[in-house]
């Protein structure tokens, strides 16, 4: 038996509720800046309810149930209320498209669809091109006009008694769906025993107690919000506040307000915040790390830390790897310029094209050792390839370049495939140029990042059109907003003659990364 045994997200709920029934769990703020709070018995009375409302709606053990949720309570709620039944939660960014929403609905199959008034729309109109939806639950409602079930009301009517369904800890209890190379996401199968895992390794790795509370201002339908902050608050019995959107300006009022110890950003925020106006009260808060991924100068790393008192740890991680295998020690030598070392339960090597371990300060390819389905994702949904491709012989293979310095740290390096990060979101660069490609007078289109002082990298789209055609930028750009999530919409398209390109025809990249852009400020 390893740590975590058989054990669920449902038995690990009843635990925590049976030791801290009256203890506040959640803690959540919306945009009207109202907070709502929960102890861990009303969070699992609620679970209890919805559980039974999914029951009576048809939903069984292995459907799949996608909600497209801001951040809220409802999202939580219907999180454990899914696995209480051993159904998996697919949960999805609230930016994404009508395109790209009914692809994740039919290729997830999805039974059920969990979402809020103000993003209807997008499911309202697509007829027969969902098969497998068979009902809408709306949380939030505003109008008693709306034709779909309000989720307040059925809890309302709903018992609070645990439905008794056998789970396994290698169950799937969730399905994240990640941007990969191809022009299409793939899921990643998230088990019981992988939530489970995760939020042991992070509460072991910050020194997490039953007295902390993680401040949650990044989307919970990422694993980042889910395994490290989410997971590790519920292993130790602490508590966790949520807030509806991350505001820069307001990020250490709201951790004041809220009374959070530990948080998590990416660097892009790191660097919004610093970009606001300064108050020395900034510093008058509870926070005592923060953890982050991404690269951050190392002058905006000393200057975060001096202006609001409180250390950062970087640390590497992605959804297929589920917990984090590297992160700079809290109670070692901090080398934030790197992203750590291995943490328990993880190994981590660098190899290179032949799959042999590099020398010190040689790049390679980062893998992780580790076990499908308690330690590793499981597999990707319905893509035995892609599972066979990133999963070989125990290993985890990252697609991310790294190093292992002379002082042990290991460094990133870039990243293999043709993706990018745009504010802490992941970007294939096949699936912005996809849509691009479908537009009337396109012949051929390149998309590739550009550094961006904020944001990371932003996105820049190289085009060739047909002969005649009439096409302007303005266009293209509009058609994008249509067809892909706000984060994946190109910031500046340059029409071409043609692409610099190999001797066999292949477009190179690296040589149009060198051609100068300006982004619009109005992009920004």
């Amino acid at each position: 038996m390893d740590i975590i045994g058989n054990r669920t997200l449902k038995d690990l709920l009843s635990e925590q509720t049976k030791r801290y029934a009256d203890k506040t769990f959640l803690l959540f703020e919306d945009v009207e800046d109202e907070i709502s709070e929960m102890t861990y018995r009303e969070f699992s009375d609620a679970v209890h309810r919805l559980s039974n409302v999914f029951l009576g709606l048809g939903v069984s053990k292995g459907n799949h149930v996608t909600l497209h949720l801001p951040n809220s309570l409802e999202f939580m709620t219907s999180w454990f209320a899914l696995a209480n039944i051993g159904a998996i939660m697919v949960p999805t960014n609230i930016l994404s498209t009508r395109d790209e929403m009914e692809y994740i609905l039919n290729h997830s199959e999805s039974v059920l669809l969990v979402t809020e008034e103000d993003y209807l729309e997008k499911f309202t109109e697509t007829g027969d091109r969902l098969p497998y939806l068979k009902e809408i639950l709306l949380a939030r409602t505003k109008s008693s006009q709306v034709a779909a079930k309000d989720i307040a009301k059925l809890m309302e009517q709903s018992e609070a008694s645990q439905p008794d369904v056998f789970i396994n800890s290698e169950d799937v209890a969730a399905m994240l769906y990640t941007s990969g190379t191809t022009s299409k996401p793939k899921g990643v199968q998230v088990t019981h025993a992988n939530y489970l895992y995760t939020g042991e390794v992070m509460s072991k790795s910050i020194r997490l107690t039953p007295e902390d509370r993680q401040l949650v201002v990044l989307p919970l339908f990422h694993g980042n919000a889910q395994y490290y902050s989410t997971m590790s608050a519920l292993v130790v019995g602490a508590s966790i506040a949520i807030t509806e959107k991350f505001s820069a300006s307001r990020y250490f009022v709201q951790a004041k307000r809220l009374r959070a110890t530990v948080g998590s950003l990416f660097a892009a925020p790191i660097r919004m915040i610093m970009a606001q106006k300064y108050d020395t009260s900034f510093r008058d808060h509870s926070m005592r790390v923060i953890w982050f991924a991404q690269s951050v100068t190392e002058e905006q790393l000393n200057e975060f830390e001096e202006k609001y008192q409180v250390p950062l740890l970087q640390m590497y991680g992605m959804t297929e790897t589920v917990g984090v295998p590297l992160m700079n020690p809290l109670d070692g030598i901090r080398k934030n310029m790197s992203i750590g070392r291995p943490t328990i339960g993880y190994e981590v090597k660098i190899i290179d094209a032949e799959g042999k371990e590099t020398k010190q300060g040689e790049p390679g390819q980062i893998v992780v050792k580790g076990i499908p389905g308690r330690t590793l994702m499981k597999a990707y949904f319905k893509n035995p390839a892609a599972t066979e491709e990133t999963l070989k012989d125990g290993w985890l293979h990252t697609g991310d370049n790294g190093m292992i310095g002379e002082d042990g740290y290991f460094y990133f390096v870039d990243r293999i495939k043709d993706m990018f990060k745009r504010s802490g979101e992941n970007v294939a660069a096949n699936e912005v140029e996809s849509v691009i490609a479908d537009y009337p007078g396109v012949y051929e289109v390149a998309v590739v990042s550009i550094p961006d002082p904020i944001r990371d990298e932003a996105i820049k789209a190289f085009v060739i059109l047909q002969e005649q055609a009439d096409v302007t930028e303005e266009e293209l750009i509009e058609y994008c907003r249509t067809r892909l999530a706000k984060f994946k919409v190109p910031d500046i398209i340059e029409f071409v003659e043609d692409f610099p390109r190999t001797s066999v025809g292949k477009i190179q990249k690296h040589m149009l990364r060198k051609i100068d852009a300006q982004i619009p400020i109005e992009n920004i």
